[in-house]
């Protein structure tokens, strides 16, 4: 999968590419990432990329000429089978979540624009702009930092990515419950024992402790999750089991509790 990123501030961005999950899939050659510096694309000596707004008002906005040629140029190496997507860092956009993460990892190659400033020209946004992505409403200063987030969350689902090929389905939000707590050693910390179940070997017996833990977490941090959650019937029973009825977390009772 190929990621191209638009941005005045390449050194910001380019370090954290060299690291941790997405460092080792760029080494194995399993993704492949550009940095394109819009300032290349200014035609004027001072390398400008942005103006003050028409009609006055506040801040800059970024200017449509080098944007639409950085896409131009991040285009020209698709292939004519190849699925690309622009996709404008924005706080108007849709929010980040692992459902869109999921949506962005079926394209080839994702094109993502870092807004900076008041924000973007809007004939670029709409000539060149297929998708507007936020991850939370709150402001930064560009959109460096969202362009690192959705390449780490999107990268992880690629096959072959992660050391263990279970690890993304079974992360926090791969359905609509948190992850279980985790434990390592010592097997006694501070007067705090790891679980007997996760000591027992019982690989049925350690699935189950972690599916309740897992579900009571739930409750207790994000319970608006379970609005979207259906359980099979053998964990319904596993919960009344425990002592959680699952009709009062998914029904009004739960959308009650945010």
């Amino acid at each position: 999968m190929r990621f191209s990123i638009l941005t005045i501030f390449p050194t910001l961005i380019d370090s954290a590419l060299k690291e941790g999950v997405v460092g080792r899939a760029r080494d194995a050659e399993i993704i492949d990432v550009e940095i394109l510096n819009l300032r290349d694309f200014a035609r004027d000596r001072h390398r400008t990329t942005d103006d003050r707004p028409f009609g006055g008002g506040e801040g800059m906005v970024m200017t449509p000429g080098p944007l639409s040629l950085a896409v131009q140029k991040a285009c020209s190496g698709d292939g004519p089978q190849q699925r690309s997507r622009v996709v404008l860092l924005s706080p108007q956009g849709r929010q980040l979540s692992q459902s869109v993460a999921e949506d962005l990892g079926r394209e080839d190659h994702l094109i993502l624009v870092c807004g900076r400033y008041e924000g973007v020209d809007e004939r670029f946004r709409l000539h060149y702009v297929d998708d507007e992505i936020s991850i939370g409403d709150f402001i930064l200063s560009g959109g460096e930092l969202p362009a690192l987030v959705v390449i780490d969350a999107v990268t992880r689902l690629i096959p072959g990515v992660l050391g263990c090929s279970s690890s993304a389905a079974n992360d926090t939000f791969s359905r609509n419950l948190l992850k279980h707590p985790q434990y390592t050693r010592p097997r006694v910390f501070e007067g705090l024992e790891v679980p007997d179940e996760l000591l027992s070997g019982d690989h049925q017996r350690i699935e189950a402790y972690r599916f309740i833990a897992s579900v009571r977490r739930t409750i207790e941090k994000r319970p608006d999750l379970l609005q979207e959650e259906s359980f099979s019937e053998a964990e319904k029973k596993l919960l009344l089991k425990h002592g959680i009825d699952c009709k009062a977390l998914t029904g009004p009772a739960a959308r009650g509790q945010q």
